[in-house]
């Protein structure tokens, strides 16, 4: 069956920070990281991404429909968008996504927002470098993955374009690649644990 699903509405302007994955389930960290870019990246609006499948993963996952309905009880913010467009673009890489939805609203400022278990294995995602050069990246600190990101391979590469958290409220406006890394209380919380403890 052809989804008729479709991105949220962006206007020319605004500052949307896109948080994709498969949310297999969405919990507490992913809106308290939407919460934190809000505030400290001067966003008007962060989208979940429902993700129809992770292509670096084979984990068994209930149907996108079914995991956005369940993200948008957790996220009960007017300003946190869940959208599972993703499942009829016919492509899972978020270098398709960044690409279609720069090209639908090339008005807008995105920035890409992630754990900084993700860029870890940044390097592992197509067009990783290509990304990078897409879209300004904010990465949220995660236990146990502050030293692993900042040594990997994509953060290495891109050491020269990294922006001080100071400056993170204007990271939407600069051009890519640019880069930071965001502290925030830490949570133990991940939908891998969460799923192994049948939550």
């Amino acid at each position: 069956m052809i989804s008729t699903a479709r991105p949220p509405l962006a206007t020319p302007g605004m500052r949307i920070g896109l948080l994709g994955g498969s949310f297999n389930p969405a919990h507490a960290a992913h809106r308290n990281i939407s919460l934190a870019a809000l505030k400290r990246l001067g966003l008007d609006e962060v989208w979940w991404l429902v993700s129809p499948g992770n292509p670096l993963k084979s984990v068994p996952a209930p149907s996108s429909e079914e995991r956005a309905a369940a993200a948008r009880k957790v996220a009960r913010h007017p300003r946190i968008k869940v959208t599972d467009f993703e499942k009829g673009r016919g492509s899972a890489y978020t270098v398709d996504t960044i690409r279609y939805l720069q090209h639908r609203y090339p008005e807008t400022r995105f920035v890409w927002l992630m754990g900084a278990d993700n860029l870890a294995d940044f390097h592992r995602w197509r067009d990783w470098q290509r990304l990078f050069q897409m879209v300004p990246i904010a990465v949220f600190d995660r236990p146990g993955y502050r030293l692993k990101a900042q040594a990997g391979k994509a953060a290495q590469y891109f050491a020269k374009f990294r922006v001080d958290q100071s400056d993170a409220a204007g990271l939407a406006s600069l051009p890519a690649p640019a880069w930071t890394t965001l502290t925030l209380p830490l949570s133990e919380l991940s939908s891998t644990q969460l799923r192994e403890n049948g939550g």
